[in-house]
């Protein structure tokens, strides 16, 4: 019996013959595929469904790229490749570290398309063989809750958000900026030391369950790992 699951992507693109392109070179490399073709549609559909990739178009009618995947990176670690065909836009992409892990320029080559989604997961195949598979923390999403080894923490909504985001990807450094933008629901402005304040206290709840360990590694000048 053959074991072998293939990768879902799903393809965000507003452009039916783009999209029907896409789907069939992604088939003919042995993945499977879903299409949805307007922005207010994608939060709900990955909150009810499974994703190994997003291929997430700029430009949409309902909500635009962007936005989406900020609001995407606030509950889910989904890889991520914008598409785009404003140029002027690859500075944004790329310098408001909104947390897309590729982008590629339209018009493309859909063979250009399916490199970069192999590439994409040859990168998180080798960081996942890289990382010890330890499971120290259960976290528990519907009821905001965190524990290790049976200890349950006692965090704010914040230090919650925090220590999630840091133990999606343990041993991935996070930066500021990006941390204060899983921080809060309600897109508040905070500071560099709101997060600093946070991390602190984190470090503090977590030494009551794990003595002995600096958990939370601050990277100078750059931001925080979490370190299992």
């Amino acid at each position: 019996m053959n074991a072998f699951t293939p990768k879902q992507i799903l393809i965000i693109e507003d452009e039916p013959k783009l999209a029907q392109l896409l789907t069939d070179y992604l088939t003919q490399s042995d993945f499977t595929s879903v299409w949805l073709d307007n922005g207010l549609a994608v939060i709900p559909w990955l909150q009810a469904n499974h994703a190994d990739l997003l291929l997430l178009d700029l430009m949409l009618p309902g909500r635009n790229g962007l936005d989406l995947c900020r609001d995407i990176r606030r509950f889910s670690s989904v890889p991520i490749i914008m598409m785009t065909a404003q140029v002027d836009e690859i500075d944004r992409l790329l310098g408001l570290e909104i947390g897309a892990d590729d982008y590629i320029c339209k018009p493309y080559s859909p063979r250009e398309v399916v490199a970069r989604v192999k590439s994409l997961f040859r990168r998180i195949d080798a960081l996942t063989v890289m990382t010890e598979p330890l499971q120290t923390f259960s976290i528990d999403l519907e009821r905001y809750e965190i524990a290790y080894q049976g200890k349950l923490l006692d965090l704010t909504p914040a230090e919650f958000r925090l220590l999630h985001t840091l133990a999606q990807a343990s041993g991935r450094v996070y930066s500021r900026d990006q941390l204060m933008s899983r921080l809060y629901d309600d897109h508040r402005i905070v500071t560099d030391r709101t997060v600093d304040s946070h991390i602190k206290n984190l470090r503090k709840k977590i030494a009551t369950v794990i003595p002995g360990r600096e958990v939370i590694v601050s990277i100078y000048g750059v931001g925080y790992k979490l370190d299992l």
